[in-house]
């Protein structure tokens, strides 16, 4: 039985405190200045209240992080200001250099894990995975505490922060494409063209993400795709919406507008994106259509 002190439990931290008590595991939490609802999801996921943050600390084998993430340096400096000593895993939706931040802030002898939660909550009927990077054989032990949970431990590699960046390029598609969403429905419901949309979107793939090959024929488009944001643009600001998105899709396609009509290899045309400054095709080359 492994010892865990959860900080704190939101939804998404008691749902995995829960996974791991169910595994047969002691996790504790600190009630101390949580609200009432903190306090009903940790009793309803059966965790162990703690008098003080020094007293949980002192008793566990691991610490895991898991709360908003402008929050995570903070919890993690009350961790540090404790000088723990064990396994500390940030499993927030932190940069990689937050990650490095909150590591070397750390006691030396504090091993630090870099964590990431991606899916929902997870319950006896849905799943989440917990990626993690650095040592070897700490990842080891963690992967044992939700041995037999919904909590489905992956191993990144050794590196601080890769956990992080894969969370941080996951979330960099998943979150805006719901925003976007509502920014298209808002749009089209402006224009009472709702239903046609909606209709329009079924008919769409719903593999964008998992099918990266199909990019470089974005990029070969994007001379012209970049115009049309532009558009798209004004149509926004005449129906009083957000223009962000918009104008951000057609600055990251002017990276591609020298690949008119080329279909460049996959690793060529995302290296094309670490560019700070788009190789100018110029706006006028955009506009032949030959």
């Amino acid at each position: 039985m492994t010892t865990v002190t959860l900080l704190h439990p939101g939804s998404m931290g008691a749902a995995v405190g829960a996974q791991a008590t169910a595994a047969g595991h002691r996790v504790h939490w600190v009630p101390d200045g949580r609200g009432n609802a903190s306090h009903a999801r940790a009793e309803q996921a059966g965790l162990i209240p703690a008098e003080s943050l020094d007293e949980a600390l002192a008793a566990s084998d691991l610490v895991l992080s898991i709360c908003p993430p402008h929050a995570a340096e903070q919890v993690a400096s009350a961790v540090a200001a404790s000088d723990y000593r064990g396994i500390y895993i940030d499993a927030n939706a932190i940069s990689p250099q937050r990650m490095l931040r909150i590591e070397a802030n750390m006691a030396r002898e504090c091993t630090v894990v870099d964590g990431a939660i991606i899916g929902p909550p997870p319950t006896d009927d849905r799943s989440a995975r917990l990626y993690l990077a650095g040592n070897e054989g700490t990842l080891g032990l963690l992967a044992k505490v939700f041995a037999g949970s919904s909590v489905h431990v992956r191993e990144v590699g050794p590196d601080l922060g890769a956990a992080s960046a894969l969370k941080m390029a996951f979330a960099s598609y998943q979150k805006p494409a719901r925003a976007l969403a509502g920014v298209a429905h808002a749009l089209a419901t402006s224009h009472g063209v709702a239903d046609l949309l909606t209709a329009e979107a079924q008919t769409m793939s719903s593999q964008i993400l998992s099918d990266p090959d199909y990019l470089p024929s974005v990029a070969a488009r994007a001379w012209r795709w970049a115009p049309e944001m532009l558009e798209v643009e004004e149509t926004l600001q005449a129906a009083s919406l957000p223009t962000d998105f918009a104008q951000a899709a057609a600055a990251v396609m002017e990276h591609w507008e020298q690949n008119k009509d080329i279909t460049l290899p996959l690793a060529t045309i995302l290296s094309q994106l670490h560019d700070a400054e788009p190789e100018q095709a110029s706006h006028a080359a955009s506009q032949d259509l030959a």
